[in-house]
């Protein structure tokens, strides 16, 4: 064996993660941290001492240009240290001379993850992913070498990050650390005290003190879904088979379709399905919607819909056209500004009630959608963050704008007192 010294030191915080033997982790960190760091050394680490042939690892983060911004200089810089190691700047990588490989991945590009297989995963800052991204593509991807996979983060309300580290906290298979900024002592007294004065009270919870309670900052309908969760209208089973169910959609290209199952009954609108996926045509969509066996009424879609789509050199038919000559008939629904459909989302939210079961990823990404966050200047900004909540989120928007205001002359439907029974 070869001793290779890198310069690293780890942190007396993280000396446990490095000595785990467990095939699964899961961190909750405060900013600032050095997890990032921890988790690139410890697959270089790794990476090293596997004998097994080309072994392969991965780090993720929730866009590429975070993974970028995040680890790649850490990548090189350590892995320059490496006799015979070389680095690849266009595809942020670093080859080792065991033919090893370490390389950085977006969860914004799911399909460059797919047909890969790993020894080992880090997805940093996993509460911002889909929660899809593991279960359908980083876990079969782990089966054939029986790697291992680094769930960390900060908390962004509970979430699936947060689900997962509920799941997880007391079962011996996964190796599980929290590190709050007011027991770590990492970062000095005085850098705390002036965060505090620079950020709400709930901001400096869940950033510094690891709290999953503390609304998810900038959340365009924290409130509205935590008070729909409040009243108890997230609930199982509530489609009824008297109401016609209408669709929502968003048309992703090159990401996430998102369709939205609904009923209205009354003032009532009842949210009782969802359905999101990426890299299918819509031929593929029309059969979602034949094998949900619903009897439809209308399906609304946004204006891109009308959009024409080049193929081999030709005009081909819109995708309103395609969907139609599918047996889907296609309702365009007004263009409406990002602000005024935001808000027409917030109008109708207090009349939702949701599917438990059905629509949780879609409920998910309601709660996560949010306004992106200048780390410079520590503001806002206007527009919202683009991740994998975004669809989820534009499809409801869809749904408001077709829904509008609630019409007097609907007949309202008597329900039971707290759930519907078909």
């Amino acid at each position: 064996m070869t001793l290779i010294d890198l310069g690293y030191r780890p942190r007396p915080q993280f000396e446990p993660f490095h000595r785990r033997k467990q095939r699964w982790a899961i961190g909750v960190c405060h900013r600032r941290a050095g997890k990032t760091v921890a988790c690139i050394m410890d697959q270089i680490d790794a990476a090293l001492r596997s004998e097994r042939p080309n072994p392969r690892y991965a780090y993720i983060a929730p866009l590429l240009k975070q993974a970028k911004q995040n680890a790649w200089d850490y990548v090189k810089d350590f892995g320059a240290r490496i006799p015979g190691a070389s680095v690849n700047e266009s595809e942020l990588r670093l080859d080792l001379p065991n033919k090893g490989r370490i390389r950085l991945y977006g969860a914004d590009n799911p399909d460059s993850l797919r047909g890969i297989y790993l020894d080992g995963v880090v997805l940093d800052e996993a509460a911002d992913m889909s929660p899809r991204l593991f279960s359908e593509i980083i876990r079969p991807a782990l089966s054939d070498r029986q790697g291992g996979a680094v769930f960390i983060g900060t908390p962004k309300g509970q979430n699936s990050f947060f689900e997962l580290w509920e799941e997880v906290k007391n079962d011996p298979a996964w190796f599980k650390w929290m590190l709050r900024a007011s027991e770590t002592g990492i970062l000095p007294e005085e850098e705390l005290r002036d965060a505090r004065r620079a950020m709400t009270e709930e901001q400096y919870a869940q950033e510094y003190e690891c709290s999953f309670q503390a609304a998810i900052v900038g959340a365009y309908y924290g409130r509205e879904m935590e008070t729909a969760e409040r009243e108890e209208r997230i609930l199982p089973r509530l489609y009824d088979k008297s109401l016609e169910v209408h669709t929502a959609w968003d048309l992703g290209a090159g990401d996430d379709t998102v369709i939205w199952f609904y009923q209205v009954a009354g003032m009532d609108i009842r949210l009782i399905d969802y359905y999101a996926a990426n890299g299918w045509g819509l031929d593929h969509y029309a059969r979602v919607l034949t094998e949900r066996g619903y009897r439809y009424g209308r399906h609304y879609l946004p204006h891109d819909v009308e959009q024409r789509v080049l193929a081999g050199g030709e005009v081909a038919r819109t995708r309103r056209q395609t969907l139609e000559g599918l047996g889907v008939p296609v309702n365009v629904v007004p263009k409406w500004t990002l602000e005024d459909g935001i808000n027409a989302v917030r109008r109708i939210l207090p009349r939702c009630w949701f599917d438990s079961e059905k629509c949780a990823d879609g409920i998910k990404a309601l709660r996560q959608y949010r306004r992106e966050w200048d780390d410079v200047r520590k503001v806002f900004y206007e527009r919202p963050l683009h991740d994998w909540a975004s669809h989820p989120a534009d499809a409801f928007r869809v749904l408001a704008i077709s829904v509008g205001e609630p019409r007097a002359n609907r007949p309202a439907i008597v329900k039971p007192e707290r759930k519907w029974v078909v």
